[in-house]
Formats: structure tokens, sequence, C-alpha cells
């Protein structure tokens, strides 16, 4: 493609994220930096890196996201692996069910959480039930280790993002050159770590990062374990006081700098040397038959993970048929009366259809603009190139929550983007929102694909008269639209779950998104927990449909979506 098209992706890619992500966060910045008197300061920074709380915040946020990413990568790429190259009993059902975390809004799930596992919840009363320990015993199981246990559910959570990265990545693995090693004496564990590995790192390296840098700026999971120690939690409670603290404005340039250098070192590390591969061969690859133990144990570990990622469903679902759940394993009584509330306030049916409505059209956005900038990063050899790889990345190293801000800040009375003030209407502002903050999802996956596809093919059409632009469409394209779909997906299921930004952008009911209006709805005394509960299996089956929906659009089982 020419340098003149890679140029201009480049200078309005640029702009865009001036305007729309550098120029709120400078909004917020600046609070940090600027004295009373107006003059540049950084009286507010040093104060910060000398007291020992803010320290042990970046110390536990990074120790969190390293055993988080460890534990994620531990368990998406044995499931990644058994689902590419086996066949088992319940292939198809277990590889649907294993994004079950897609779909379910990161709050909702800690009212299920809560119910399992709080001092009366279902664990203690069936640990006393069953006579371990006496009637009226309780155990706070989140006080017991907060670190691990916000490690463990984040991990349970997020595994889906490196998981069809990684599925994405193997599928498009030419078999040959795995054949060509064994034949040549390298096999089993040995091909695995000196052949297949190598190859799938872009993919790994694409969906590790996100969930590293995920995990690092991660608010809600540390809040439900009432966890303060970690820089997000820190940056949340001072933001209450914004008008007059200036250390939280301090606070995020630093969580800023420490998720920019980390990503930098990543890359530098993980990050290079993707190694491209030619259409596959016409060799016998593909999933192969097992004896019925390895197959019967391949089941099991994917039903195993399955298992315990779905306890906060199961745990909302049974809140939303319940009349009431203290003390006991199940609810003491089952109702469908929360349902139709649920569906029949005024908040729910038009929170669903915004909802749909901003998702799709930012993760449309996001597909357009992460397919242009992948392909300048991985293809091109302009210069500034690797800027754009961090642009496209900065909003992961961002908190919800201060970007949301940011753009309050921008859009107030007054200024330049004031017509874009959310108090009149957020439609244009949640559908930017949505579309920044997703849009690193589509611009890994994407530029993952486009390392392990040789250039020589979109050469190759070039040197017989196709135009460049055509042959990236026509040739590249559906050889990586795996990635593209397993990118595209992410956008729209997390753009759908989005809290910080519907949360603070979202202000009048007409405008609510499904997740505003389940904290509105949660809020209210009486029966709050139960409609809440109940609006979230509403937000589940409808992203589980829609994601079965985009298999069935593609003639492909759910459990193959991402191969090629």
């Amino acid at each position: 493609m020419s340098k003149s098209f890679a140029r201009a992706v480049f200078i309005l890619t640029a702009a865009f994220f001036a305007v729309f992500f550098l120029w709120p966060i400078a909004q917020i910045l600046k609070g940090g930096f600027v004295d009373a008197d107006g003059k540049f300061t950084l009286a507010y920074l040093t104060t910060l890196l000398a007291d020992p709380a803010y320290l042990a915040g970046l110390r536990n946020s990074f120790l969190l996201a390293c055993c988080t990413t460890t534990l994620a990568l531990l368990i998406a790429l044995p499931l990644a692996f058994i689902s590419d190259r086996f066949i088992y009993p319940g292939k198809g059902l277990l590889g649907s069910l294993v994004l079950i975390p897609m779909i379910l809004p990161p709050f909702v799930g800690a009212i299920g959480i809560k119910q399992i596992f709080g001092q009366y919840g279902a664990l203690n009363a069936l640990i006393i039930q069953l006579g371990f320990r006496p009637h009226g015993w309780t155990f706070d199981w989140f006080a017991a280790n907060q670190f691990w246990g916000i490690v463990v559910v984040e991990a349970l959570s997020l595994y889906p993002i490196i998981y069809l990265n990684a599925v994405a990545a193997l599928a498009n693995i030419d078999p040959a050159m795995e054949e060509a090693a064994q034949n040549l004496g390298c096999t089993g564990f040995r091909r695995f770590w000196k052949i297949t590995l190598p190859l799938i790192h872009p993919g790994l390296f694409a969906g590790g990062t996100i969930v590293f840098i995920w995990s690092f700026t991660e608010l809600g999971t540390p809040l439900i374990f009432d966890y303060a120690r970690v820089t997000s939690v820190q940056i949340y409670y001072g933001l209450r006081d914004i008008g007059g603290n200036p250390f939280p404005y301090a606070l995020v340039a630093i969580m800023l700098a420490s998720s920019l250098a980390i990503y930098a070192v990543g890359r530098g590390l993980f990050g290079r040397g993707g190694h491209a591969m030619m259409a596959k061969s016409t060799s016998s690859g593909g999933p192969r038959a097992l004896s019925r133990g390895a197959a019967l144990a391949c089941t099991a570990a994917f039903a195993g993970v399955i298992l315990i990622a779905v306890l906060p469903h199961l745990g909302v679902i049974l809140v939303a048929f319940s009349r009431e759940w203290y003390g006991t394993v199940v609810p003491h009584a089952y109702t469908l009366d929360n349902f139709r509330l649920a569906l029949g306030h005024d908040l729910t049916v038009p929170a669903i259809a915004n909802s749909l409505k901003f998702s799709s059209i930012s993760a449309f956005i996001d597909v357009i603009l992460g397919i242009a900038i992948a392909y300048v990063v991985v293809r091109s050899k302009i210069a500034g190139r690797q800027i754009l790889d961090f642009l496209s990345m900065l909003p992961l190293a961002v908190p919800g929550l201060v970007l949301a801000f940011g753009y309050l800040a921008m859009a107030q009375e007054g200024r330049f983007f004031s017509f874009l003030n959310p108090v009149r209407d957020p439609t244009i502002l949640l559908i930017i929102a949505y579309s920044v903050r997703r849009l690193p999802y589509v611009v890994r996956s994407a530029a993952a694909g486009f390392q392990q596809t040789s250039e020589t093919l979109e050469e190759a059409a070039q040197s017989l008269g196709c135009p460049p632009l055509k042959a990236t469409i026509r040739i590249t394209l559906p050889l990586i639209m795996a990635n593209l779909i397993a990118g595209g997906l992410l956008a729209f299921a997390f753009a759908m779950l989005e809290v910080s930004d519907s949360l603070v952008l979202a202000q009048k009911a007409r405008f609510y998104p499904i997740t505003k209006a389940i904290m509105e709805l949660f809020q209210l005394l009486g029966d709050g927990k139960f409609i809440a509960s109940a609006l979230g299996v509403w937000a589940m089956v409808f992203l589980g449909v829609t994601i079965a929906g985009l298999g069935l659009l593609l003639g492909k089982k759910l459990g193959a979506l991402f191969r090629v």
C-alpha cells in the first residue's frame, strides 16, 4: 500500500486521538501539575513518590497484573491448544461455553460472587449443612486473602481474551511446518516450545498485553474485594474530591507512565519478530481423534474451567429467580416476577436499545480504524509508525473513570466542545468513548494477523496488476478474518458491558445504557437487587444470542468461530 495512504492514516488517527483521548486526559492531568497560582509544579508528583502508601499501590497493581496475566495464560493456552488440535466429547458446546465470562457486566457478577462467598452466602451455608462447622458460623472469604481472590476473579474473567487470540493464532499455523519439525525428530513438548510457540507469539502478545494492562488499571474487582491498596482505587477515592485534591491527577500521570513503560518493555521482549507464513499447505493437518481416556480428560479440563468461571453467573441467575436468599445454599423461594418487573421498568427497554446502538456503531468504527492502524504499523515503513502503535494502546493504560471525567471536563459549557455536553445528549460522546476504549482489541488482533500473513501474497497480486488497496482487501483480509472477528467481537461485547463511561456520561434516563440502568435498579431499596440481577440475566441472554447469531451468520459453529 502506498506511503501516501499510510501517512493519511497516521495523520487522521493521530488527530482523532489528540482530540478525543489526549485532550481529555490533559484536562485531568493539568490539575496535578498546575498550582493554585496557575504555575507549573512538580510538588504534587514528588510528594506522591515519597508516600509509602502510593508506592505500595503501584507495587500491588503491578503484582496483580503479573499474576493475573500468568494465571489467565495458564488457563487459556492449554484450552486453545486442545480446541485446535484434538477431537473430544462436547467440543462444540464447550467451545461456546468457555466464552461465557464475556457476557456478564463486571459489577453484576459482584452480586453473584457475594451471594456465594459472602459471610452468609451459599458456600458457608453448604459447609454448615455438611457438618464441617456449627450453625451460626461465618467466614469472610473476601477478607481471607484479598490479593489472590482478585487474581483468580480477574483471570477467570479475562482469560477469554488470550484464548480467542491464541485460537486464532493456532488456526493460522501451516501444519506443514510442524510436520517438517516432527520428521526431523522434534516431537512432543519440544516441538511445541521450539516451533508452535514462536509462531503464535504475536497472538499471545496481543491477548497478554490487553490482559496485563487491563488488570493493572482494573477498578471494579478491587472495589468489590474492598482492596484499596492499588493505584486505580486510590485514584477513584481521590476523584470523589476532584474539585480540591490535586494528588489524584498526579497519580493518573504515574499510572499512565507506568503502563506505557510496561507495554514498551513487553513489546521489546515479546512483541518483535512475528513469523510470517505463506497460505496453508494441503497437508493432513487438523484436529485428530484421541483415545477415550485422553478425550475425556480434554472434556474435563474445559468443563472444570467453565464450572469455576460461571459461578458469578450462576449466582446472578439464582438471585434473579429468587424472592429471598439469605444464609442458605439455594434461595428460599423462586419467582418469575423479577424478570417481568425488569422488562416492564421504564429504564430497561430504552437502555437495551441504547446499548445496542452505541456498541454497534463503536465496534464498526473500531474495525475500520483497527485494520488501517494495524496495516500501517505492521506493513508500512513510514517514520513514526510505532508512535501510532503506542497511541492505539494508550486507552488501556488509563482507567475508564479518569477518561470519563476528562470528557466531562472538555465538554463543559463555555468550552470548545460544549456542543458534546452529555447533560443534553451523551450519544456522540458515549460512542466516541466506547470506540476509543475498545480500539486496542481490534488493533492488537489485526496486527497479529498481519504479522502471521506473508506480505509476498499481496506483492504477487500487485505484480498481476491488482491495485495495492484492492490486493489487501481481496487477499489479506480474508486470511486474517479470524483475528478481525475476535477483535470486533471483543470490542462489541465489552462496549455493551462498559461501566465507567456509562455511569459518568449518561445523566438522563432516556440515554442510559444497560449497565447504568442495572446500577440504578440495584440502588433501589427492597427488590432492587433482584430486579437488577434479572436485567443482568437479560443482558447475558442478549449478548449470548448475539455471539451465537454471529456464528450462524458466518456459517460456523461458535466453537470454531475464530478459525480460518
